[in-house]
């Protein structure tokens, strides 16, 4: 194809310039050089182009900054075999024939933006996506349909980049120096491979050069493919050639092209590796189109980490939330558009800027911590709690994602905590735990002394301790049994806590033997301290009986669960008739009368003897030589040390 002059002088060397600083948001930087890069709509072996772009979990929410200048195939660029100023490299081959672009950008939540280009007559810079995406790889299609080739330059901002293993580029006739095709790094881990660095089609030694720039500066020419053949160069790596492989390629003096369509692709053994391409700097003067900014925020106006947005055709924009985030609003801040929903904004192509509200879903869990003690319950403050790796204090009402969650509670001491099973927290919705910790109070009663004569005086303490650190209201109760008196307090009310016991102490005179009960309220605890008291004694009595024999009585009192255990004892040597044992009641002033509960008798086989109680005296009708034991319960509030009488014998 004849060579004609052309004024892009200036368009090639700004493209070729030093990149600076875009005007956008984030300023773009090149990401492997400046770079047209071409789609080819028939008659290539590549049906479309493709460019990989990696979020690592670091750089997740940054601005992508993904731009591309010329998208669109420019009727006044190359048509019909003529070229025009600004020649950027569009061909088509046929007049008046439909040619269209389109640029699709997909990741691990599907596709993020699909845009189509037809034909005008302008090379314009657009944003493609400028917002923000979550962790993954995500892949740009560029693919064309028509007969002609669409020359593009694309850009990622920092830390971004575009990376492919086989692209195409476009180089022009009227570019003076080379143009940087692709930048690829050679890792340590490639030694002793062979790389492969393929080319498609750059129609012959004549039409250009491509070559490779090692590490160290070195150049190596590469071999130019045929017109539809591909060309193989093959490397096999030293530790010299780790690190940065830069591929040129240059029209020579000698094309016939106005443009020259080439594919580059490389490869270590059989495998496709990537290498970095896209970068650019737009001619001085151009204006950003199509420029979409799009904010997804909380109601607080923070940025929602993990958010994104898709683009549908040229005209709707649509929030993509992370799980669970529920739309709220969408507004146009700046440019022309209109809400449809909380989800879709319809705007007009140009400078516009648009944001989205969203709230995570949310719910609540109220966690409060009280002290249970006997059948009342108190609330308790300054708890430690861990629930979804936090650690709190009680009470407290903290937001969080639905869910279940379980509620680790802390220790207290003097008391026992169970763990409550996991919450479910619903969003809108408040759930509530209780921390139970059961109180540990201990009681003990201690009697000193705890064996006495009859009727002496002991000393009953009782006391209530815990270590529980929060004070309770607590009661001491004496509980005393029959035949022990006191002219003390039986009960005192306090509190009890960590190094604050609650004590008792009172003086008791005993006569009998029992056990006091000591009662703490509200916990319900009981312990009793017993005391023996000793018997109270006994009396003897010996009498000459008829024809010179002999009998005896022996009496022993003891203390008795209920009043005074009598035992009287008689042995004699011959038999008697009538014989009467004396033994007086005892009798105290202002005393209630003493009662004699029912005989028992026990005496030899044959005796078969019985016993009549009549007044003071007891009387045996017959007995014979031997030993009779009489016993009997003495009824009386009297103390102990009235209650022993003496005995006598009569007939």
């Amino acid at each position: 194809m004849p060579r004609l002059p052309t004024a892009a002088l200036l368009l090639s060397a700004l493209l070729l310039a030093v990149p600076a600083s875009a005007q956008t948001p984030a300023a773009p930087s090149p990401s492997g050089g400046i770079l047209p890069l071409v789609s080819v709509g028939e008659r290539w072996p590549q049906a479309q182009e493709t460019y990989v772009i990696r979020v690592a979990p670091g750089d997740a929410g940054k601005p992508l900054g993904l731009e591309v200048y010329s998208p669109g195939f420019n009727l006044a660029d190359y048509v019909d075999g003529r070229r025009g100023a600004g020649y950027f490299g569009d061909e088509l081959y046929k007049k008046n024939e439909p040619f269209e672009t389109t640029f699709t950008l997909t990741g691990p939540g599907g596709t993020v933006l699909e845009r189509r280009y037809g034909t005008g007559r302008e090379h314009t810079w657009e944003s493609l996506y400028a917002g923000g995406l979550p962790a993954g790889t995500y892949t740009l299609r560029v693919s064309s349909r028509g007969d002609g080739k669409n020359s593009f330059a694309l850009r990622v901002a920092e830390p971004f980049a575009l990376e492919t293993s086989d692209f195409s580029v476009n180089a022009r006739d009227t570019e003076q120096t080379p143009l940087l095709a692709a930048r690829l790094t050679v890792p340590p881990a490639w030694v002793g491979q062979t790389l492969s660095v393929l080319n498609y089609d750059i129609d012959g030694p004549q039409e250009a050069e491509t070559w490779v720039v090692q590490p160290g500066g070195a150049r190596v020419n590469l071999t130019p493919s045929g017109n539809g053949q591909t060309a193989t160069d093959r490397f096999t790596i030293t530790p010299e050639l780790v690190g940065e492989w830069q591929v040129y390629l240059r029209v020579l003096p000698t094309t016939r092209q106005y443009s020259n369509a080439v594919r580059y692709g490389f490869r270590v053994g059989n495998q496709a590796i990537t290498a970095r391409v896209g970068g650019f700097v737009p001619p001085a003067g151009a204006r950003l189109d199509n420029h979409l900014l799009v904010e997804i925020v909380d109601p607080q106006g923070r940025a929602i980490p993990g958010a994104s947005y898709t683009l549908v055709g040229e005209r709707v924009v649509r929030p993509s939330l992370p799980p669970g985030y529920l739309p709220l609003s969408g507004s146009v801040v700046q440019g022309t558009g209109t809400v449809v929903s909380p989800t879709e904004i319809r705007y007009q192509p140009g400078l516009t800027r648009v944001r989205f509200v969203a709230r995570p879903p949310e719910g609540q869990l109220a966690v409060e911590a009280v002290a249970v003690y006997g059948d009342q319950r108190f609330p308790l403050s300054g708890v430690a709690f861990e629930v979804a790796g936090r650690t709190l204090t009680a009470p407290a009402t903290l937001p969080l994602v639905p869910g279940e969650y379980a509620v680790k509670p802390g220790t207290l001491p003097g008391s026992t905590v169970a763990t409550p099973p996991p919450s479910r927290v619903a969003d809108g919705g408040t759930t509530r735990v209780t921390l139970e910790y059961l109180v540990r109070t201990e009681l003990t009663l201690v009697t000193a002394p705890d064996v006495l004569g009859a009727c002496d005086v002991t000393q009953l303490a009782a006391t209530l301790k815990t270590d529980f650190p929060q004070r309770l209201p607590a009661r001491l109760t004496l509980n005393l049994p029959t035949g022990w008196a006191s002219d003390y307090p039986l009960e005192v009310p306090g509190e009890v806590g960590a190094g604050q016991p609650l004590r008792l102490k009172v003086p008791v005179r005993v006569c009998r033997t029992d056990a006091a009960e000591a009662v703490a309220e509200p916990s319900g605890l009981r312990v009793t301290g017993p005391v023996r008291v000793r018997n109270p004694g006994g009396a003897n009595v010996t009498r000459t009986v008829q024809g010179g024999g002999r009998a005896t009585l022996a009496k022993s009192v003891e203390v008795a669960p209920q009043g005074y255990a009598v035992t009287l004892t008689l042995t004699v040597d011959r038999p008697l008739e009538n014989l009467r044992l004396i033994d007086p009641l005892p009798v105290a002033e202002g005393s209630a009368a003493a009662v004699r509960g029912p005989l028992s008798v026990q005496g030899p086989s044959l005796a078969g003897v019985s016993a009549r109680a009549e007044g003071d005296s007891i009387l045996l009708t017959r007995v014979l030589p031997g030993t009779y034991t009489l016993t009997y319960t003495l009824l009386t509030d009297q103390p102990a040390d009235a209650v022993v009488t003496s005995p006598d014998l009569a007939w």
